[in-house]
């Protein structure tokens, strides 16, 4: 097995670093403060080409695979997780499940904005009722002939009230359970019978804009339906599987970010007439932070790779994202104790750090959603797929 990164994946990796260094960590706690979005910031990354791994190169896809992906949206995620979530909305979301199942028109319409950022993206399916069990779901679509009428809401979508085209996942025919629910493209900038509001009383990803649909008989036009009608639960499943390694690129980037800053700080801060670092119960502490962030991500990395083979890959990218996302968790925490009373302080990043970790146990499948999975494979009840 080679486990070295090839000189393109390198480079890859080091302009995403720059990126967010340069880019994103000058201005990142005022905008944090006032929990600032910049369009014009996803338009930069769709022009240094982040927002276009694994597409066709026919439809604007730049050559690279779902590890490069992972490589960068790590590198982001080091400096901040809420600049990772473009990762999602523009590329491993809508794109790629617009490029599989959309006809050439909703191709030529949808995809360039979303991969070149100068439209948003979104992915509609948690509801107030509705989380991990997509199935429960109870926004639906009537069929009205020359065009579909949406009841129901969304709630905790990401861009929601920014976003210029997304997924909407709703039933078509509830009695035949979720082989009744279709996907749609939905565009809901003056769409009557669609509201969309703003979350401003989230925990963490201050920089990512959340927020929730109101569907009031919104009407949108019958070619806004994305592949076959009731098919919507098996492009959603498909989708998460593409989404899910996104999140769990993210925890990587928040555990190594959260690791460097404790190893930075307990280098130089003294107690006891010596580094903090020199002190048993510290190199304890960020001992355990390495080595789950190492393990973590040789195991993100692989699900990748396995993704860019076509090869069966849910039970690792599930293994993944248990993995990392606790790892982060961890990291954030440790980092914290190791801050000590700063670390309390809105002043220093292992607060951001911790606020923001806390969402990747939730998003893309809970960690007990994870464990579902794992389980589900490891015992011989589902395949993988």
């Amino acid at each position: 097995m080679n486990f070295e990164l090839t000189e393109q994946q390198q480079l890859v990796q080091d302009t995403a670093r720059r990126f967010a260094l340069e880019e994103i960590a000058p201005t990142l706690e005022e905008e944090e403060k006032n929990h600032e979005f910049r369009q014009e910031r996803v338009a930069l990354m769709g022009e240094l080409g982040f927002l276009s791994c694994v597409l066709p190169e026919e439809l604007g896809g730049n050559g690279m695979g779902y590890l490069e992906s992972v490589l960068m949206a790590e590198q982001i995620a080091r400096v901040s997780a809420s600049w990772r979530l473009p990762f999602n909305m523009q590329n491993l979301g809508p794109s790629l499940s617009v490029a599989k199942w959309g006809t050439d028109k909703q191709k030529e319409k949808y995809i360039p904005g979303w991969i070149d950022g100068t439209k948003l993206g979104f992915f509609a399916m948690t509801e107030p009722n509705a989380g991990s069990d997509v199935a429960s779901m109870k926004t639906y679509a009537i069929d009205k002939g020359d065009h579909w009428e949406l009841h129901g809401s969304k709630l905790w979508i990401t861009n929601a009230h920014v976003g210029d085209a997304g997924l909407l996942y709703a039933y078509t025919d509830r009695e035949k359970g979720n082989k009744g629910m279709s996907c749609f493209i939905l565009e809901p900038k003056n769409l009557e019978g669609c509201t969309a509001t703003a979350i401003e009383t989230k925990l963490g990803l201050h920089c990512s804009p959340t927020g929730e649909f109101v569907f009031d008989g919104a009407k949108i036009p019958k070619d806004a339906l994305l592949g076959e009608v009731n098919n919507g639960f098996k492009m959603c499943m498909w989708q998460l599987g593409n989404t899910r390694i996104g999140c769990a690129a993210g925890a990587l980037g928040v555990a190594g970010g959260a690791l460097e800053l404790a190893i930075n700080y307990a280098n130089e801060r003294t107690q006891f007439g010596k580094p903090i670092s020199k002190h048993q119960m510290i190199q304890a502490q960020i001992a355990e932070m390495v080595v789950e962030h190492e393990a973590a991500q040789m195991l993100v990395y692989r699900a990748a790779w396995l993704k860019d083979q076509g090869k069966p890959s849910q039970f690792e990218t599930s293994v993944g994202k248990l993995a990392a996302s606790e790892a982060a968790v961890h990291a954030a925490n440790e980092c914290m104790k190791i801050f000590g009373s700063y670390g309390f302080s809105s002043e220093y990043p292992a607060e951001r750090f911790y606020r923001d970790a806390k969402s990747l146990q939730i998003v893309e499948g809970t960690s007990n959603v994870q464990k579902i999975i794992i389980s589900g494979i490891a015992c011989g009840f589902t395949q993988n797929r």
